[in-house]
């Protein structure tokens, strides 16, 4: 029989209480114990990105992360992008110029971005390729994705970020 732990997370600004086998890493935590399933489940091995969330505000693969290590710490998730039904821009953005196909890669893809985005509200094409080299997508060309986060950039440095007025776009 497993050992359990149990700890207090803060996740999308919440802080909950979390009883679950001590040897779960944070993607499985967050998808098998929190029911937060947008951060997806990809390689188990570091290397595709699609588990990507935000520890304190740094990019991190959920899959590569104990979550023992991370009780008391900051953790943002896909899910905590939106502000109720308005979208985060990343979001809007990546809808709007078509920056997702299967979607698989998108959520990770959003946290890296939102991380780069928040030190760099204005990246240039291969600051956004860099900061998104770790997370791949096998239906696109990253283009789009890079355009898109561009875009949301360009709107968060004029409006500041989590601005509401965000939603009129498109």
């Amino acid at each position: 029989m497993s050992r359990m732990r149990t700890d207090t997370f803060t996740v999308n600004g919440e802080r909950r209480e979390v009883a679950y086998p001590a040897h779960h890493t944070l993607l499985e935590v967050l998808r098998e114990e929190l029911a937060l399933t947008g951060t997806k489940h990809g390689c188990d091995l570091g290397e595709c990105g699609t588990c990507t969330v935000l520890v304190n505000g740094e990019p991190i693969l959920a899959c590569l992360a104990m979550a023992a290590d991370m009780a008391g710490k900051s953790i943002e998730t896909v899910e905590g992008l939106a502000t109720g039904p308005v979208l985060h821009p990343l979001q809007r953005c990546f809808a709007d110029m078509g920056a997702a196909q299967c979607g698989y890669c998108t959520p990770g893809m959003l946290m890296s971005a939102k991380a780069l985005l928040a030190e760099n509200a204005a990246p240039s094409e291969d600051e956004v390729r860099s900061a998104l080299a770790g997370n791949l997508c096998r239906c696109t060309g990253y283009q789009q994705i890079v355009e898109a986060v561009r875009a949301a950039g360009s709107e968060l440095k004029t409006q500041g970020c989590g601005a509401k007025g965000a939603a009129s776009h498109g």
